[in-house]
């Protein structure tokens, strides 16, 4: 579930890398148990004092210091003084010191696995319920259709590291560019309409880029777009994600050029269409790295559409493997702000249950 996580969940202390290794070697050599406890003890009520502020995930290293999230490291700590024997004692010493001084990397991200008990913010059931949209900083929601910035960054720290390239083929107000600045990720977004591309490379440039890093807003066909030359443009040859937020056919029209995915004539024209976005970006995704199509259903003439399964089968099709479906369901919507009443008075009447969820479809490249 994505919610706010409370001051506690994001608090981190910063300890002297030396002293903390002084401290854990100084318990690891103790042989008798009260002992042991007694300076967990001690050591413990200095940690719970320390000044915790909040840290993003991504904050530049520090060679000399090293950042815990303060409750995690707390009942690591807890664990060992309520350990029965020195043996089991000396065991979680030794796991706690191996956390602390051996980063485990994931193999496309950057999530220490030997500190996996702090990445609460990184999600890994299939539902995801919000209240609202993130509206901070750059994040406004000028563009009607655009998508919510915590999907983006969900999928960038589970499938990126950091300096990784990230293409959004339907780039829109910038959301993903925008997260990849955050996030310290190169990101390249490519956007049909001029004036909503200018519109968000503004919005992308007012946001902090404290990483220093690329994203760039192209204007372009999706389908058509010459990918090799962009990525050349930046001297690179691949990226490592693709995020891809289409029209959700002609639910919203969002302009009326014939390229635009929510002119297409039909639902079967709409999949073909977006199906050939997703080959043409796939060729410049590296093997064996991730893309995520973020889609919704529709409903027409009393039918329910089921476009998100179309399009996850169309990209199954070009020999994808399907990771997960996860359900995202934001309880505050631009459309049906205000209007709950109404749209129950509709459901009932109609026979059908209100859209209040969209997928979000990962799959893995050969």
């Amino acid at each position: 579930m994505i919610q706010n996580h409370s001051e506690s969940e994001n608090a981190y202390i910063t300890l002297d890398r030396a002293a903390l290794k002084a401290v854990l070697e100084a318990c690891l050599a103790e042989t008798e148990l009260l002992s042991l406890r007694e300076r967990i003890s001690a050591y413990r009520t200095v940690v719970a004092s320390l000044p915790a502020v909040p840290q993003t995930l991504n904050a530049p290293p520090d060679p000399d210091a090293v950042a815990l999230q303060r409750d995690a490291f707390l009942s690591e700590l807890d664990q060992i003084l309520a350990a029965r024997t020195v043996r089991r004692a000396t065991y979680y010493l030794s796991r706690l010191e191996k956390g602390i001084g051996e980063a485990r990397r994931g193999a496309v991200n950057d999530i220490n696995l030997n500190r996996w008990k702090e990445y609460d913010e990184v999600l890994t059931d299939s539902l995801w319920v919000m209240d609202r949209r993130d509206t901070s900083g750059a994040h406004r929601a000028w563009y009607w259709g655009n998508f919510i910035p915590q999907i983006p960054r969900q999928l960038m720290l589970r499938y990126t590291k950091a300096e990784d390239w990230v293409l959004d083929p339907f780039a829109g107000s910038g959301t993903t560019m925008i997260e990849c600045r955050r996030l310290g990720r190169h990101g390249i977004g490519v956007e049909l309409n001029p004036d909503v591309a200018a519109h968000a490379a503004e919005a992308m440039a007012s946001e902090p880029n404290p990483f220093s890093i690329t994203t760039d807003i192209v204007v372009g066909d999706s389908a058509t777009v010459d990918y090799d030359a962009i990525l050349a443009s930046h001297a690179i040859k691949d990226v490592q994600l693709l995020i891809l937020h289409p029209p959700y056919h002609d639910i919203i029209q969002f302009s009326r050029h014939s390229a635009d995915l929510s002119n297409a004539a039909t639902v079967e024209s709409f999949v073909n269409r977006f199906a050939v976005v997703v080959e043409r970006a796939r060729a410049v995704l590296a093997p064996q790295r991730y893309l995520a199509v973020v889609i919704g259903d529709k409903y027409q003439d009393g039918e329910w559409i089921p476009l998100g399964f179309q399009a996850m089968q169309a990209v199954m099709a070009q020999g994808c493997t399907l990771k997960s479906i996860v359900v995202k369901n934001l309880h505050r919507t631009r459309a049906k702000r205000e209007q709950q009443a109404l749209w129950r008075y509709r459901a009932l009447v109609g026979g059908f249950y209100v859209f209040k969820h969209e997928y979000i479809f990962v799959f893995q490249t050969p």
